[in-house]
């Protein structure tokens, strides 16, 4: 839901208090009375409702993920908010169609209606920009949806990330060594992110002595028939690694369904290993392999991870995926950490960034423990292999679910 800011910030944290306490009618006592107005005259510092941004591509290029982020920031807040704590936080979301000029709008609207931190963000051509504003507006911004590594040599204070390039670096290697990959073709997007994992990934692929070509393309690039014909007709590796996202995916499986490269394996990074592709394309992504933290269906052996599952299932329907669950993972401890700089009065002088930084936190995705410039330098990704209708993790060995097909290809 996109909220207007047409009013002051203590209005904003009033409405909030609204929107996270149901009542069956606006008619109040005297006593409640005094109290909300109490309230809409108090810092938000002092509030027991905890306004927070969302700000998402829910439509446009990259919907499919900020949609799956969406569910597991709206499960977060739920469960925090069902905790049995004194905090509560009340969500206000806005639609960034996937397009950093509206990202920046979407941080400077939801910074002028007082929320007091912001999760969320896919894409980091759109998070650059977008936690850059936050910074300077002075509230934390969280994300699980950006890998560009030049996002934490900025030294801004309240940017974080839970995810980093490094982390899928060592999957993608991983995976590929394990495989015993000798050749291998990269088509990579020409945006920052995707790029920076690309080159991650060749350089090291290449001081292990494999043959690596990479092909970059646009993102505006529909037709990749010439680039997957190059593949096909120049190249003859094993693998083909796609380094993109989804609607990149897409057409790249689609030419590869025509040209029929002889190939051992197709292998993808973020975005292709997840349950809504395998349900709207199992044409084309069945037996590729991608970086994915949960198996589909999901399995998890601790007490959080099944109350997680369950209240997933609940809520939506259907099994989660690792987008949701990131975005869970980065929302839970965005909630916890803003509980506890409100308890310390600490939530107007940066106590919710000081508070994420204190300590090394466990997680559904493993530990996670934010350096000074943000980052977590502790996330290692999971590969997975998509299985007809199932999602099996492959890589590493520790923590695979299934046997991985290889060789194997979508056609």
């Amino acid at each position: 839901m996109v909220r207007n800011a047409t009013r002051s910030k203590p209005s904003t944290v009033f409405r909030a208090f609204f929107r996270a306490f149901p009542r069956p009618s606006w008619r109040l006592s005297a006593g409640a009375a005094s109290v909300c107005a109490l309230l809409a005259h108090t810092p938000a510092a002092f509030a027991d409702v905890l306004p927070v941004g969302v700000e998402l591509p829910l439509t446009g290029s990259m919907a499919r993920a900020g949609n799956a982020q969406l569910e597991g920031i709206k499960l977060a807040a739920d469960l925090f908010n069902k905790g049995g704590g004194k905090h509560k936080v009340a969500l206000t979301v806005i639609d960034d169609e996937a397009q950093p000029a509206k990202a920046v709008s979407a941080v400077e609207k939801l910074a002028s209606q007082g929320v007091l931190a912001i999760t969320g963000g896919y894409g980091s051509n759109s998070v650059s920009p977008a936690s850059e504003a936050a910074d300077k507006a002075g509230i934390v911004y969280i994300t699980s949806g950006a890998v560009d590594s030049a996002m934490t040599t900025r030294g801004l204070k309240r940017f974080f990330r839970i995810g980093p390039a490094s982390g899928y670096s060592k999957a993608v290697v991983g995976q590929l060594n394990a495989m015993g990959v000798k050749s291998v073709s990269i088509l990579a997007s020409t945006k920052q992110a995707t790029t920076d994992l690309s080159n991650e990934v060749s350089t090291q692929m290449r001081a292990q002595g494999a043959t690596v070509t990479v092909h970059a393309f646009d993102p505006t690039m529909t037709d990749f028939k010439p680039l997957v014909n190059k593949v096909r007709l120049q190249d003859k590796p094993e693998v083909m690694l796609m380094i993109g996202y989804e609607n990149d995916y897409i057409g790249i499986l689609r030419a590869a369904k025509v040209l029929r490269p002889q190939l051992k394996a197709v292998m993808g990074a973020w975005s292709i290993a997840t349950p809504k592709m395998t349900a709207e394309f199992p044409d084309l992504v069945n037996n590729v392999i991608g970086c994915a933290m949960l198996p589909h269906p999901a399995q998890f052996g601790s007490a959080e991870g099944k109350t997680f599952v369950e209240a997933y299932q609940a809520a939506f329907h259907k099994e989660p995926d690792y987008v949701a669950e990131f975005a869970y993972v980065q929302s839970r401890l965005l909630f916890d950490a803003m509980a506890r700089a409100a308890d310390a009065g600490t939530l107007k002088q940066d106590g919710i960034a000081a508070e994420l930084r204190a300590k090394p936190h466990d997680t559904l995705i493993g530990k996670v423990s934010f350096a000074a410039n943000g980052d977590n330098p502790s996330f290692q990704n999971n590969m997975a292999q998509i299985q007809g209708d199932r999602i099996v993790l492959v890589w590493p060995k520790e923590r695979a679910t299934g046997k991985l097909n290889y060789p194997a290809l979508p056609w």
